[in-house]
């Protein structure tokens, strides 16, 4: 009797963890509703290049590769936006004259006017969503956040991502 008890509470965790992952999508997919609504059209920009052109921004000079690793876009998808992003004229890609193999990224003009423009909406929506928030709750969520990017990031002793390797289809 008591091993039933134990199944049927692992079952509830299971599902309350289920839930969770839905929510954190949903989250995600709320997120993205004044991006999509009072950005994306009229600046003509796609989320990824969103992300990048942010990024580029705050942080002044960077490398794809490192913007993949602070945003958690894929390579590839990364590639994409650079491409496109240089392309339309809202970024340089140069050669780190310090590591010829490496290509800094920056805003151009056009990028840096777009920053401007984008990064109070950023600021507005961040406003937003943490108002019902008091500051134990924004400080224990922000380890929370850590804690699950730290775990999903994970790699085993071979370089293997743990999160792929461990979610992988039966």
């Amino acid at each position: 009797m008591a091993s039933r008890a134990a199944e049927k509470k692992t079952r509830n965790s299971q599902l309350d963890q289920v839930r969770m992952l839905h929510q954190l999508l949903k989250l995600t997919n709320v997120l993205m509703a004044p991006f999509s609504t009072h950005l994306a059209d009229r600046y003509k920009i796609s989320l990824n290049e969103f992300r990048l052109l942010m990024t580029i921004g705050a942080l002044g000079a960077t490398a794809s590769h490192e913007v993949a690793d602070m945003t958690g876009v894929n390579v590839m998808s990364v590639s994409r936006a650079v491409a496109t992003l240089e392309r339309n004229g809202r970024i340089d890609v140069a050669t780190d004259p310090a590591n010829r193999r490496r290509k800094v990224l920056t805003l151009t003009e056009e990028g840096r006017r777009l920053y401007e423009i984008m990064r109070p909406q950023s600021e507005k929506v961040a406003e937003y969503l943490f108002s019902e928030l008091d500051c134990g709750d924004v400080a224990a969520l922000e380890r929370i956040l850590d804690r699950l990017i730290e775990t999903l990031e994970a790699r085993d002793d071979s370089g293997k991502w743990r999160f792929l390797e461990e979610t992988r289809p039966d």
